[in-house]
């Protein structure tokens, strides 16, 4: 092992960093532990900016990469931060932030940049500060028998030839009120293509049993809320069009309530 690591050593760290930068970012972190060498080359600049997508959106005002400077002083530094947690962009209704295994860029649409029908009457949904939010204001459903949540994404902010699926981010209040039944359907579109699935958005054993299989159900996020996918697709050429997702359950007639919607997340699907 140490004549392989002096052979190592005397190969040009330009060649260590080329060959690393056709790896992926978990490989270049476990190389940095095979020797001094290959450490040089996996932490370089070189390396990173072939993990950064090249056409990262601007960030809003305070938004800080680095703790102690005002920007990082790595390429490796500005991965980890962007891949670390979301990060706002100047609007403040959307938050970005990287995949940390491929470097494929992430959002979630706040609930402000969502299309939410009768969202602005007062008597059908108010707008409410959460503190585990990440954005000023959350959609509290009130009273209605449908609702229809739907929003769009230009296909040039996703990074191209990846796998993506949307997330409704949302939870349910003690309050809760016709969300189990009947169940809600959820669409996903893109160009021509259109998926869409039943879902329930109650995660409870009753509706469990009463859907059966076939029905997505919610899942518990590590951040304490509750996502459900929409669907997913692939963004292959990532130029022109857009992406669009919805929620909605319009034909039932029941009156639902208690439903608290941060926003819709469009994240890289992992396999299996």
């Amino acid at each position: 092992m140490e004549a392989e690591a002096c052979e190592i050593a005397r190969l040009p760290e330009e060649l260590l960093s080329a060959a690393l930068s056709r790896t992926s970012t978990r490989d270049a972190c476990r190389a940095a532990a095979v020797s001094p060498a290959f450490r040089d080359a996996a932490d370089s600049d070189a390396v990173w900016a072939c993990f950064l997508p090249r056409d990262l959106p601007p960030l809003a005002d305070g938004e800080v990469l680095h703790p102690a400077a005002p920007q990082p002083p790595s390429k490796k530094d500005l991965f980890l931060r962007l891949s670390g947690s979301p990060l706002l962009l100047p609007d403040k209704l959307v938050s970005m932030w990287l995949d940390r295994e491929t470097g494929a860029k992430c959002y979630m649409l706040s609930a402000r940049d969502l299309s939410i029908i009768w969202g602005d009457t007062p008597q059908y949904w108010s707008w409410i500060p959460l503190p585990d939010s990440r954005f000023s204001e959350c959609a509290q459903l009130l009273h209605v028998c449908w609702f229809d949540i739907s929003g769009k994404i230009p296909c040039k902010m996703l990074t191209r030839d990846t796998v993506y699926a949307a997330y409704i981010v949302f939870k349910v209040n003690e309050n809760s009120l016709g969300l189990d039944y009947p169940v809600q359907e959820a669409s996903v579109s893109v160009g021509a293509t259109n998926l869409t699935r039943k879902v329930c958005l109650e995660h409870n054993d009753e509706a469990e049993v009463r859907h059966g299989e076939n029905v997505g159900r919610p899942q518990k996020r590590a951040d304490g809320w509750m996502e459900l996918e929409l669907g997913e697709f692939f963004n292959e050429g990532g130029e022109d069009g857009e992406v669009s997702f919805s929620l909605m359950e319009t034909k039932g007639g029941n009156w639902k309530s208690g439903l608290i919607v941060q926003g819709i997340e469009i994240r890289r699907k992992k396999s299996g």
